[in-house]
């Protein structure tokens, strides 16, 4: 039969199967809300360009179909920019919950490694007091077989 460590560090390895799995997740989520927020740094720098070509060139005059497109582009950069904060936004929150849920596991991994540590010493304790008992026995027989021999 195996010993209760050895039974718990089973348990153990499969909690910390499942924190690793979370950590995966957590990396993950903040891997996608860098690549959200690399996209928005590339739309806010395209906008900041168009308007300052556009205001280059509106100093040389422009036509009204050219300012309407103008508007027109650039009202859709703007709302391009909110959907990728909105993006971001729900992305951070994903973030959150991704490192609840590794902090969970890590807590529950970290917890059952402390219940086998104790386990484990609880077992070396007792293997030690055994041994001891027996080299006791040992050196008590020892002891009286030399006694006999002598008298």
């Amino acid at each position: 039969m195996k010993k209760k460590s050895q039974r718990l560090q089973v348990i153990v390895d499969l909690n910390a199967d499942n924190e690793k799995k979370a950590l995966e997740e957590l990396g993950k989520a903040l891997s996608n809300k860098q690549e959200l927020q690399t996209q928005l740094d590339h739309l806010q720098q395209y906008q900041h360009e168009y308007k300052h070509k556009y205001q280059s060139i509106s100093k040389l005059g422009v036509n009204i179909a050219q300012l309407l497109e103008f508007r027109s582009f650039i009202s859709k950069l703007d709302l391009a920019i909110e959907e990728q904060k909105q993006g971001i936004l729900r992305q951070e929150n994903n973030v959150v919950l991704a490192r609840k849920n590794w902090e969970k596991h890590h807590q529950k991994t970290s917890s059952l490694q402390k219940v086998r540590d104790s386990a484990l010493a609880e077992e070396v304790k007792l293997e030690n007091k055994r041994e001891q008992n027996e080299q006791d026995e040992r050196a008590t027989r020892s002891g009286r077989g030399n006694g006999t021999r002598n008298a």
